[in-house]
């Protein structure tokens, strides 16, 4: 019971404090001060204190799609161990409904963005779905290669019963997943190289030109979503890349937060040292993460 307490508030309070470690980094590497940690928190509180515009061409899709959207993401946490700990809810074939709860929020984030009948987030739209259908087989590859190494067709069996050995049996595997994996995790929630989430107003947009209507406590909530799924793809990193637990248990928590903004320093230092890539570029590296994430699976299966 003390478990999930502290998985749902882990779920809950933690999110936005990994955009204000990746800011804080960035801002480090470039020689400013950068915001607070805790700029993302007064972001979201100044967000829900508004009132919301809709616009009289929209129907109720647009309403539903920022909570649809943080519905689905919210689940997903539900289903993702953090760190030796399990998960609150776990079943075999559970990883199947993890990866297409993501694709539900995207389902409705793009309808949400088609109803408003702008071309313009039309077209942010159609590069979501078409970058999101190159990176779903390197996320399924990663989870038919966790399942053949720990027997287990849940995410609790697959990452809390993973042990060191099999980092020692199957290193060259793992490496390849772990590369595999960092690329999508990095194109599922818009981070650099693949996309700025603080530019507005430019044609390379792709997930932040979605919600350019959405405004107050919406705009809010796909926010703090959007800082939901980067947390709960991190712990999915995390649990694979960490598959070893303190000797002390109370220390197990503890040490999945550490790694967590251990993550978050080395996604802003990847931020800060690389620029976009040009959008002809982006389904190479997301073609390369696949076969990265193949590769892996051969390996084990010889």
């Amino acid at each position: 019971m003390a478990d999930t307490i502290i998985h749902l508030l882990l779920a809950l309070l933690m999110p936005p404090l990994l955009l204000g470690v990746i800011g804080k980094t960035k801002a480090a590497f470039a020689g400013r001060v950068g915001a607070p940690y805790l700029q993302p928190y007064f972001d979201l509180a100044r967000l829900f204190r508004k009132g919301s515009v809709f616009s009289p061409t929209t129907t109720w899709i647009f309403r539903a799609g920022p909570v649809v959207t943080l519905a689905a993401t919210a689940a997903a946490a539900l289903m993702i161990p953090f760190g030796n700990h399990p998960a609150p809810i776990s079943f075999a074939g559970d990883a199947v409904l993890f990866a297409y709860l993501f694709a539900l929020g995207r389902f409705f984030t793009t309808l949400a963005a088609l109803d408003t009948g702008s071309s313009f987030e039309g077209m942010g739209a159609a590069r979501e779905v078409t970058f999101s259908c190159l990176a779903e087989p390197t996320l399924f590859f990663a989870l038919v290669t966790l399942a053949r190494l720990t027997g287990s067709l849940s995410l609790t069996g697959m990452l809390t019963g993973l042990p060191a050995a099999v980092w020692l049996g199957a290193g060259a595997s793992m490496i390849l997943l772990l590369c595999g994996m960092f690329i999508v995790l990095l194109s599922e929630n818009c981070r650099i190289p693949f996309d700025d989430p603080n530019t507005h107003l430019e044609l390379t947009m792709i997930h932040e030109v979605m919600v350019l209507d959405h405004s107050g406590p919406a705009f809010g909530l796909i926010l703090y979503g959007a800082a939901l799924k980067l947390f709960v793809l991190g712990a999915f990193f995390v649990d694979i890349a960490l598959p070893f637990g303190a000797s002390n248990p109370a220390l197990e928590w503890p040490l999945f937060v550490f790694s967590m903004l251990v993550l978050a320093i080395l996604i802003g230092m990847v931020e800060s040292v690389m620029a976009r890539l040009r959008l002809v570029r982006i389904p190479q590296l997301l073609v390369a993460a696949t076969v990265l994430t193949a590769f892996s699976m051969l390996l084990i299966l010889r």
